[in-house]
């Protein structure tokens, strides 16, 4: 299956877009404001899934991995078809995850095609997974909390407990090393 292309976006439609690759249209569905973004560049990289069923061959594109994994979750619930899902994607992974773990009905019920039942579906299947939605680092850490994670994984802590520990004496102020210092000291009281 195709799982990237990189290329030229050339036009739109509401729900998807058209990727150029060296001479080749690719229909790819894409969460709308994510797809504006798209046009304005000149070449664009798409992570994608691959959707088949009897009649159709779809693609759906995403900026990144991340994207992708957590669309990939919401189709795997029953009820929950790509549509529906490319969505809800439109919210974004952020607004997804947070939903979830508040587990607010409200969000998901304001999504087109998407009822009450499903909506605690989705709540209830993600849940269990939603700390290996963290693990996929869906809200975005600095370059230097980046920093901090890798140095204490590399002393042997795993990213979670690395994670963890930093939200727990972040201090925006000190400096890289005093909150590796810190997050060392958090770790070995525990």
């Amino acid at each position: 299956m195709i799982g990237q292309l990189t290329g030229k976006p050339i036009s739109q439609n509401e729900n998807y877009l058209i990727l150029d690759v060296r001479g080749v249209g690719y229909k790819i569905f894409t969460p709308p404001t994510f797809h504006q973004q798209i046009l304005k560049l000149d070449k664009a990289t798409l992570f994608t899934h691959t959707h088949v069923r009897d009649d159709t061959l779809d693609l759906y594109g995403f900026k990144n991995l991340e994207n992708l994994k957590l669309f990939q979750l919401l189709i795997n619930i029953s009820g929950i078809g790509p549509k529906t899902a490319i969505t809800l994607m439109d919210k974004g992974a952020k607004s997804i995850s947070s939903a979830v773990s508040k587990a607010d009905v409200d969000f998901f019920t304001s999504i087109p095609r998407l009822g009450k039942k499903n909506a605690q579906k989705i709540i209830i299947e993600l849940k269990p997974k939603l700390g290996s939605l963290k693990e996929l680092n869906l809200m975005g850490d600095s370059p230097k909390t980046k920093e901090i994670i890798n140095a204490l994984v590399g002393l042997g802590f795993t990213k979670k407990q690395a994670s963890n520990a930093l939200k727990q004496i972040k201090k925006p102020n000190d400096s890289i090393e005093d909150q590796i210092k810190k997050a060392i000291k958090y770790l070995g009281q525990k």
